[in-house]
């Protein structure tokens, strides 16, 4: 999908995950948001340009599905597929037919090695342990947002994408966007002044991702095409329902990471590269889980919450304060918004600077941005599109934008500390260098929760 004209009417920034983006100049040499040289995050040995890659779909329902359909529309070969669910397969071969299929990934990695690369689309809770394996064994790796369930996989999957010679990207798709790099450049012309505060969030309601409700007590049957001990992976076993499986584990602490994990990473991506945030000191949310009896909070994610993340000032930024709302809440609507357009509605961003303020990727009102739009300089190279970005890089050209161990790993463990304040329901003082809260055991324990048995990062 193409960048659209600008106009006050457009709607504010969103990040559409299915389609392929082609923001830029055709035939645009540089394909990453920020440009990092290969041989810094991947180094040489790749696939030659010419050469069509071998990619193997682990998790193909639903957005994988969509990721290797358009990795084969790109004209490469899809050569694995893998699923707990032979009912996801089966609907995969019908366009694939010539992949070997799996259950277990671990089985698919030791009986196939004509495998360049693979797209991750399981649950979250599935993302670190197979997205390490693939790492460690020189695999490229696509993976969906957020990279990780847990902080302590965050920080360990950019360390080894760090340490690897292999071309890794999130699916934060929108980070490959026209818009994102708008974001970015009205940002550093200064128009907005010094950015104060950042604020995203999603207006997914529980019917999407089901939250605040007690784990079901019935114990229906297992459908046969599915192997349910697969699928719980390295979570702790629990029986199967259909509440979980397909596409509502989302709400599931167990299984997901709620509204803010599924979207954050989307929404705070542009302003993370804008701003240059490291860590924060602290993190403090609010839920309507605080509100509810044990056996609820700790089982699903809140149905609406507040998360804020403060960044003390670093060089020439001031201190900014990140605040994630979901479940309809929203912050008060900007008065420099024009009366006839819509706040807080899907995915949105609110940007507040000291001189000025942007909604989506554009200032407001839309009269000051004509008046000070081309003050706006276009600075960083276009998107040839996502899946092309991710690519390229497996073929030894420049890194996504939103690969693990620049971006994508520090974005996400960023996002998921929120989660952590939701579920002990505490502010939490954050030492990012240490990976420790500094005030709760509590929390602590949230950041690396243990594997079941037979699973390993």
């Amino acid at each position: 999908m193409e960048a659209k004209s600008s106009s006050h009417r457009q709607a504010p920034l969103r990040y559409p995950r299915r389609q392929v983006l082609l923001a830029g100049a055709a035939g645009a040499a540089a394909a990453a948001f920020t440009i990092v040289p290969r041989h810094v995050l991947g180094g040489p040995g790749q696939t030659p340009p010419s050469e069509k890659l071998n990619i193997a779909g682990i998790g193909v329902g639903g957005m994988g599905s969509g990721d290797v359909r358009s990795l084969a529309g790109l004209g490469h070969n899809i050569v694995a597929l893998c699923d707990a669910d032979q009912r996801m397969l089966n609907n995969n071969l019908k366009h694939h037919p010539k992949a070997k299929t799996y259950t277990d990934f671990r089985k698919m990695f030791e009986q196939q090695k004509d495998i360049d690369a693979v797209t991750i689309a399981t649950p979250d809770h599935m993302h670190a342990v197979v997205t390490m394996t693939a790492i460690k064994l020189g695999k490229h790796v696509h993976c969906q947002k957020p990279l990780t369930h847990s902080v302590y996989e965050a920080r360990q999957i950019g360390q080894a994408a760090r340490a690897a010679k292999v071309a890794t990207q999130m699916g934060n798709f929108g980070h490959a966007s026209e818009q994102a790099r708008l974001v970015c450049e009205t940002i550093w012309s200064g128009v907005i002044g010094k950015v104060l505060e950042v604020h995203a969030g999603s207006n997914r309601y529980p019917p999407i991702s089901p939250r605040g409700i007690r784990r079901p007590g019935d114990t229906p049957p297992c459908p046969k095409e599915l192997d349910w001990d697969q699928w719980v992976g390295v979570s702790p076993m629990r029986p199967y329902h259909p509440c979980y499986h397909p596409f509502a584990w989302r709400g599931w602490w167990d299984f997901g990471t709620g509204c803010l994990g599924d979207i954050g990473c989307h929404q705070f991506s542009s302003t993370f590269k804008a701003l240059k945030l490291g860590h924060p000191d602290w993190v403090d949310a609010c839920s309507t889980n605080q509100a509810c009896p044990p056996e609820v909070s700790n089982e699903t994610a809140p149905i609406a919450s507040i998360t804020r993340w403060h960044f003390p000032a670093e060089g020439d930024r001031s201190e900014v304060l990140l605040t994630w709302w979901d479940g309809g809440l929203t912050p008060p609507r900007p008065a420099e918004l024009e009366p006839d357009r819509s706040f807080g509605n899907g995915d949105w961003l609110y940007i507040i600077g000291d001189k000025g303020k942007m909604y989506g990727h554009r200032v407001i009102p839309d009269s000051k941005y004509k008046e000070i739009g081309s003050q706006i300089k276009k600075t960083l190279p276009r998107s040839p599109g996502h899946y092309q970005e991710w690519i390229g890089a497996c073929k030894g050209g420049p890194a996504p934008g939103s690969n693990f161990a620049d971006h994508a790993a520090h974005l996400s463990e960023i996002v998921l500390l929120g989660n952590v304040s939701i579920r002990t329901k505490q502010k939490l003082h954050w030492d990012g260098p240490n990976l420790k809260v500094t005030n709760s055991a509590d929390a602590n324990a949230l950041l690396n929760p243990p594997y079941r048995a037979g699973y390993s990062l």
